[in-house]
């Protein structure tokens, strides 16, 4: 067995993609066959928010050129809306949608099932001690969705 920090970094990042991976596509079988992982990131950012192509992309790490990519993407899915600013009608403001938050609802209720099923799997105590050692090498504040960095730049999710 290798103890290299790469091994580890890959590892850790294995553990990422299968549940990321088996969460999208659980979603496409719920019929929301058109998210990519980088939506998720961006509906949050949103939520959080990111309410223009700037402060997505600012939120995100990435241009506001991708950005705006990923937000008509989101429209065009019906994901999130634009209005206009109340304050300045020169200035239009971005929302999620009532589709795009059924689609996270259900996400999350995907992560939960998937987190279930690794349980049954290692059992309680085993992903209670993982879990609280990530906590403990990572901290609470690393997680961040609205910051994902270079999850965003893949242009095969967007």
């Amino acid at each position: 067995m290798s103890r290299s920090g790469a091994d580890l970094a890959l590892l850790l990042l294995a553990g990422f993609r299968t549940l990321a991976d088996r969460a999208t596509a659980e979603l496409a079988e719920r019929g929301y066959e058109d998210v990519r992982p980088v939506h998720d990131f961006a509906l949050h950012s949103i939520l959080s928010g990111a309410d223009s192509a700037s402060e997505l992309a600012r939120r995100m790490s990435v241009t506001r050129q991708a950005a705006a990519k990923t937000i008509a993407a989101l429209e065009e899915r019906n994901y999130v809306a634009r209005q206009p600013d109340s304050a300045d009608r020169r200035r239009t403001r971005l929302r999620v949608t009532e589709h795009g938050l059924a689609m996270l609802q259900q996400g999350e209720a995907i992560f939960d099932e998937l987190r279930e099923q690794w349980e049954k799997q290692v059992g309680a105590a085993s992903l209670s001690v993982l879990e609280e050692t990530l906590r403990s090498l990572v901290g609470d504040g690393a997680i961040r969705l609205d910051s994902p960095g270079w999850i965003a730049r893949d242009p095969d999710l967007e």
